[in-house]
């Protein structure tokens, strides 16, 4: 018995425990060990993360391909776990300890600080997990995984080994972004960059063996720079090749201000001659784009700082090499003064000492760590790296071979674009939280790359031993003594990028490379749904190393989808206040709702405007089918054995059959184009439009009057098409689809585990079919084999014809009413022109339905339309409407012109906005979306006006 209200509450829970009990997301089930696999991998989440929107949009879009295949009879593996996030993690349990006033990670060392941060994950990680089974996500749960879990960190040791062993992992010393506060490189994906209001100094500095004079020119070069701190490691100054101004001083010497070291001037198209004074500073060791021009021109790099971002000039050979007694005179001076302060300091002594031309303020992009909020430094240290350039080949070829294919398709140029500038990949960080580096070093630094560390140990020892560094006796020692080993060969501190473990996520949690039989079972995977803003830190790095590893691409589709924005169309952020807690619209909506709207809204390129409104609009929808539901209850609506759809004698059953078979093909080709959006408006209209507000309410006379072969009959159509009903709209509103599954039949098993109405068999054989028949008609309607189900096959053109026209007429005469401002209790009567035999016959069988939902007094047939009637167009066939004492017809005309006149000013108003240049550039996207849709609507608005005024005018 369906309940009188549709509680999500109290559903969800009972409904997630159903599908428990039925294992019903469980991969490899006994009856499907022959299916054709489907598998999606889970991006997964950080295990310290909690739902946002973007995780709910993500999530949404898998379950509904997982929830439809799984229908379709495939083997669908969801592939669920959580990410390590080892710079988040490690952060959110030193701050537990700070809070707790307990020692600090240093305090404890490595081994203790790692135990508690396991504690930590056991009693607090994962949160995200139960999150995402509240939204409804259909993941085989029993097969959870872990980054740091032992499996994924025994592939993530072998890669990395076999990677050293192939040259393509190697130690350098580069730029990174690095982290003063954090103390370890970031990625960009962990760079957020900020506008800062600052300033632009332009500094003179001499040229060698000319006497400084800041009164001329002559004596010196100018340039500009917004972190003047940096200035104590340049290297060069930097003119462009064409810049004639600077021709004839290319090859000499400037003298550094303060330091004086003396530095070339050298040729390079970095600079532009367009900008400030047309040379700039080149600090190798503390700016990337700086860094190129030193390795082309062979520029030592001196790196100023240290860890913390304090002038490090003490004991720094790179920094003494060359300088005077000035220079020297700083170490003292300044060593360890924090980078900011010594900006002023270094300012102060340029103006003092004449060198500082001018200050200009500057607004531009500073990079900020996205967790410790401080500026990030370009950093010179030794750091292990991937060759990304070799592995991205491959990578390259397979997208554009077609391989592997991106939804939408142009962010296949994004995916281009970063993939063939690649750079090396840097994959050490100095954190504690993550997979350690399997990397050890000898007295003389040698390195030792193994999966384990006594693989490690036994090549060292066996290495030196060979060398006669050490006797065999002492090998023997340290191979069963840890202690004296430790003081002999250590491992690097280091640990791994946390996408380093990702990349592998295709195939690690399928059990690589400890078992395969997963991996040949569902390798590749099927498709993966990601965001825009990883397709470069996780989709290229799992193209790179599938391929690399598994000789297959990961995923033959990548559908990539857009951003939730506020209803403004404003990005969400904590600091606007416009963030919407998913959480919350579950707990007040339902996960359903929720869900439909996203999907709804989920068109391919457009980023989704979410309202409160429009989930709640959904949980209206879902309401409407409840009561349908329990409206159809209530009139004995159950399905009968065998019943079958197709062998209906009533034509409103019949139509209800036809139009069933067309909203299940529109919505399996929809979500097979991964259109989700045209995939929800189908079936959403389907129920609303056609279900509920046609069917049901054409269908009421009959339910409700005496016991008859057309009773029973329409009984059991209400009840076949709600049953069709339920499945298509599954895999978006499973709580409350399932519910009704469970209630108004008896079931075999749960609706997630029931077939979908088209299977993948049946779709060839109707492709098939459709080709056959268009190649030799192309009106001809596509016949399925016998062994074809219902509803998916089913067409009555008649039927159609004859409901499909009352529909219309009464939503035309509705429109009408409504365009002309009359009363619903005005009656008027109805007069069909030129109406053949068939078309008087169908008339007269709907009248009563005319007259009720049309407010039609009477319906009538003429040759022609009397003077002074509205006529309508409706599939072909004329309908007249005398309006004469119903309507003021000139009053109605000046109204009709006064809103048109309004509707013109209205997009007058737009075009000038949007054709203001100025405007379009300055204004924010929200803003300028925000027009676009005012004149959308106006437009729309002024469509409607103009066709009631030629009715009008039509009318006399």
């Amino acid at each position: 018995m369906i309940e009188k209200n549709y509680q999500p509450a109290e559903i969800e829970p009972r409904i997630r425990a159903a599908w428990d009990d039925a294992g019903a997301f469980k991969a490899g089930r006994p009856e499907r060990r022959d299916a054709e696999p489907f598998t999606i991998v889970i991006p997964p989440p950080n295990v310290t993360g909690s739902l946002h929107m973007g995780h709910a949009l993500n999530n949404t879009l898998q379950d509904i391909l997982c929830r439809f295949e799984r229908m379709r009879g495939r083997d669908v593996l969801w592939q669920p776990g959580t990410d390590h996030a080892g710079i988040a993690t490690q952060m959110v349990v030193e701050r537990q300890l700070a809070e707790r006033k307990e020692p600090s990670r240093r305090d404890m060392g490595r081994e203790k600080f790692l135990e508690r941060v396991w504690q930590w994950k056991a009693e607090s990680g994962g949160i995200i997990v139960n999150q995402l089974k509240r939204l409804g996500a259909s993941c085989d749960w029993s097969r959870e995984r872990f980054t740091m879990d032992e499996g994924l960190s025994r592939a993530v040791a072998k890669v990395f080994v076999a990677l050293h062993r192939d040259g393509l992992i190697y130690k350098d010393k580069r730029l990174v972004n690095w982290d003063p506060k954090l103390l370890t490189a970031i990625s960009d994906l962990e760079v957020q960059q900020i506008e800062v209001k600052g300033n632009l100094w332009h500094l003179r500095y001499p040229y060698e063996g000319k006497t400084f004079n800041p009164e001329d020119p002559s004596t010196f070069i100018v340039v500009a720079t917004t972190r003047p701190e940096t200035m104590l490691g340049d290297s060069a100054v930097a003119v462009n090749p064409a810049d004639d101004r600077y021709r004839s001083v290319v090859g000499k010497n400037v003298v550094l201000p303060l330091v004086g070291r003396k530095i070339p001037i050298v040729a390079d198209d970095y600079s532009d001659p367009e900008k400030g004074s047309g040379a700039v500073k080149i600090t190798p060791a503390h700016d990337f784009n700086d860094f190129e021009v030193g390795k082309r021109h062979k520029l030592p790099q001196i790196n100023i700082l240290d860890i913390e971002g304090r002038l490090a000039l003490a004991d720094n050979d790179d920094y003494r090499k060359g300088i005077a007694q000035n220079g020297f005179d700083l170490i003292g001076d300044m060593h360890g003064m924090e980078r900011f302060a010594a900006r002023r300091d270094i300012v102060a002594r340029l103006e003092q000492q004449g060198y500082l031309e001018k200050i200009e303020p500057n607004t531009h992009m500073v990079p900020h760590g996205d967790r410790s909020g401080v500026v990030i430094e370009p950093f010179l240290t030794d750091q292990w790296y991937v060759d990304a350039k070799t592995l991205a080949a491959p990578a390259i070829a397979a997208v554009r071979s077609g391989a592997t294919a991106f939804v939408p398709k142009n962010w296949e140029k994004t995916y281009f674009e970063w993939m063939e500038n690649i750079q090396p990949w840097c994959i050490s960080r100095q954190l504690w939280w993550g997979h350690q580096i399997p990397a050890w070093y000898g007295p003389d630094g040698k390195v030792f790359v193994a999966e384990t560390e006594e693989e490690a140990v036994g090549k060292a020892l066996g290495y030196y031993t060979e060398q006669g560094v050490i006797t065999d006796e002492q090998a023997h020692e340290m191979a069963v003594d840890p202690a004296k080993r430790e003081e002999f060969i250590t491992r690097d501190e280091d640990v791994l990028d946390t996408w380093f473990s990702s990349a592998l996520w295709p195939f690690s949690t399928l059990g690589w490379p400890d078992d395969e039989k997963d991996v040949r079972r569902y390798y590749p995977t099927s498709v993966l749904v990601t965001g825009f803003d990883i397709i470069f830190f996780w989709v290229a790095r799992m193209m790179m190393m599938g391929l690399h590893f598994m000789n297959d691409v990961p995923f033959p589709t990548v559908y990539i989808h857009a951003l939730v924005r506020d209803e403004n169309g404003a990005k969400m952020s904590k600091s606007k206040g416009n963030v919407i807690d998913p959480l919350h619209l579950i707990d007040d909506y339902g996960a359903d709702a929720l869900r439909f709207t996203l999907a709804a809204m989920a068109a391919q390129g457009r980023d989704i405007k979410l309202s409160t409104q429009r989930v709640e609009g959904y949980r209206n929808f879902a309401t409407k089918l409840w009561n349908a539901s329990r409206f159809a209850e209530m009139n004995g609506c159950e399905l009968a054995k065998g019943f079958d759809a197709t062998q209906c004698k009533e034509t409103l059953n019949r139509w209800i059959a036809h139009e069933t078979s067309r909203a299940t093909h529109e919505v399996t080709e929809a979500i097979r184009a991964y259109r989700f959006n045209d995939a929800a408006g189908a079936i959403y209209r389907f129920v609303w439009n056609v279900y509920c507000d046609w069917y049901l309410e054409l269908a009421k006379p009959v339910l409700t009057g005496p016991d008859s072969e057309a009773k029973r009959e329409t009984q059991a159509a209400v009840a076949w098409a709600r049953d069709e009903i339920l499945k298509l709209l599954h895999p978006f509103m499973p709580y409350i689809t399932e519910e009704l599954w469970a209630v108004t039949a008896k079931r075999d098993n749960v609706l997630a585990l029931a077939a979908w109405p088209i299977q993948p068999d049946d779709e060839i054989a109707l492709e098939a079919s459709m080709q056959t028949a268009m190649a030799g008609d192309p009106l001809a309607i596509p016949v399925m084999p016998a062994s074809a189900g219902q509803a998916e096959t089913f067409s009555d053109p008649k039927a159609e014809a004859e409901i499909g026209w009352l529909i219309d007429l009464v939503t035309t005469i509705r429109s009408v009413r409504a365009e002309m401002n009359i009363a619903p209790a005005t009656l008027f009567p109805l007069i069909l022109v030129g109406a053949a035999k068939e078309l008087q016959e169908r008339a007269l069988r709907w009248s009563d339905v005319i007259k009720r939902m049309a407010r039609v007094a009477e319906i009538s047939f003429d040759a022609a339309a009397p003077q002074g009637s509205l006529q309508l167009l409706v599939r072909g066939e004329t309908a007249a409407i005398p309006l004469k004492g119903v309507i003021d017809l000139a009053a109605e005309k000046t109204r009709l012109e006064k809103e048109l006149a309004k509707a013109d000013a209205d997009i007058a108003r737009v075009d000038a906005k949007l054709g203001n240049e100025k405007f379009v550039a300055n204004a924010p996207e929200e803003v300028i979306d925000e027009q676009r849709e005012k004149r959308e609507e106006a437009v729309g608005r002024r469509t409607k006006i103009v066709d009631a005024l030629e009715r009008l005018k039509a009318a006399g």
